[in-house]
């Protein structure tokens, strides 16, 4: 079973923004009719419930959104790039690039891991009464791009656990239409195993999670690697052998909840259901004098103590609908975070305005140049071309506005020094 993955992801570049202008018979300065670029296309991870785990990850670690197309004249936008659709099973967790959390656990819901860039604006967005003949438009910027994990934490109401060799495969068998591996030596079951319980009108998922054993939460044995698909369960069913090869009862019902507290996530308040497995190797009145004995010594710490067997099926009706009885409808949703929805793109136009300090930074690099550190103005930049004149001019005046050239005059910035912003170098002349 992969419940783990990690693929790289990267927004589609988006369109760069036209210089064109009108240019029809009999129509003489028609004025500039550049389109938009369109923006690039996301990458979404889509929850599909027919997958079964992350699989299909291995084979393919790189998903890129489409491109954006260029805008083009007589105001004609480009489209935007197709989406990259990453399909995951239900109970994917994973981080965004912008740092959100995301959690599918519903069949169709989406989320976006990686933005695309922006469309760039033609040159009709930049026309003004001092400006009617723009000759030139911003170019389209990268999508977000670098590498998440996926992790795969399945969505069952109740979880088995218990120590090696406890029974645990042999009861999902006996209780589901389940075909888990079972043999006599310990860690058999070496991935979870899903069973679904039924009931006269609903159904109850059961997982076996493989055997913990002393350490488990540190990285021994092989449960620690799935304890978190126990995180999103309802309830524990805990079992515990009657006669266990080796230890005693009680010890290795406490090194198993032990375990659940050093790895903490709530593990240890799940409500816990004790089952005294494999009764048929005692006879009935020391496996009732047993039942006693834990029963007067957790008191109300669990939700029972039921002695049940496998092998002979005895017990088993009242362990299935004690688990029926304790596992509410829905329970596996219950556990889930809602799903982070897909952002939407903000208002074309943006008003910049930095707070003091907060918006960007303005230090001295040697004798006479300086750098001007931001996103907002690094995002600026990014999207005109400095070699073109009135890009450049248009750039100046938005540095103005921005509070960026009276920040470098307080820097002690004179005409014709050198300004660095991202990976520009230019020597800036204001008014000039």
């Amino acid at each position: 079973m992969y419940d783990r993955a990690r693929i790289h992801v990267e927004g589609g570049r988006g369109g760069n923004g036209c210089v064109s202008f009108r240019r029809e018979a009999h129509v003489p300065k028609g004025g500039p009719d550049g389109g938009d670029g369109g923006h690039g296309g996301d990458v979404v991870l889509v929850c599909d419930e027919s997958l079964r785990d992350l699989a299909g990850l291995r084979r393919q670690a790189h998903f890129r959104g489409g491109p954006g197309r260029h805008g083009q004249g007589k105001d004609r936008h480009g489209a935007r790039g197709a989406d990259a659709v990453v399909r995951v099973p239900p109970g994917t967790e994973a981080s965004s690039l912008d740092g959100s959390d995301v959690d599918l656990v519903a069949d169709g819901q989406r989320a976006v891991v990686a933005r695309g860039g922006r469309g760039g604006h033609g040159n009709k967005r930049f026309a003004t009464s001092t400006r009617q003949t723009p000759r030139f438009s911003e170019q389209g910027t990268a999508g977000e791009t670098g590498s998440i994990e996926l992790r795969l934490k399945l969505l069952a109401d109740a979880g088995l656990v218990g120590l090696p060799n406890a029974g645990k495969s042999s009861l999902l068998a006996r209780l589901t239409r389940a075909a888990p591996k079972v043999a006599d030596y310990p860690f058999t079951t070496v991935e979870p195993v899903l069973g679904t319980l039924d009931g006269d009108d609903r159904q109850v998922v059961l997982a076996d999670i493989p055997g913990l054993i002393e350490g488990a939460a540190d990285g021994a044995g092989l449960g620690h690697e799935f304890l978190a698909h126990v995180e999103r369960c309802a309830m524990l069913v805990h079992l515990v052998e009657v006669v266990p090869l080796e230890g005693d009862p009680e010890a290795n019902y406490e090194a198993v909840r032990a375990e659940l507290d050093s790895y903490g996530a709530g593990l240890a308040a799940l409500p816990e259901l004790i089952v005294l497995s494999k009764r048929d190797l005692l006879p009935d009145e020391d496996v009732e004098e047993m039942r006693r004995r834990w029963t007067d010594r957790l008191g109300g710490r669990t939700l029972g103590v039921l002695p049940i067997s496998s092998a002979t099926g005895v017990g088993l009706d009242a362990l299935r609908q004690a688990v029926l009885d304790a596992v509410p409808e829905g329970a596996a949703a219950i556990a889930t975070q809602p799903t982070r929805a897909a952002p939407e793109f903000e208002a074309e136009h943006r008003v910049y305005r930095p707070a003091g300090e907060g918006g960007y930074r303005v230090q001295q690099e040697g004798e006479r140049a300086f750098r001007v550190e931001g996103r907002g103005v690094e995002m600026l930049f990014e999207r005109h071309d400095v070699a073109n004149a009135e890009a450049l001019a248009y750039l100046e005046q938005r540095l103005t506005e921005m509070g960026v050239l009276a920040a470098l005059r307080d820097a002690g910035f004179e005409p014709g020094d050198e300004v660095r912003i991202g990976e520009h170098e230019f020597e800036l002349h204001p008014g000039g």
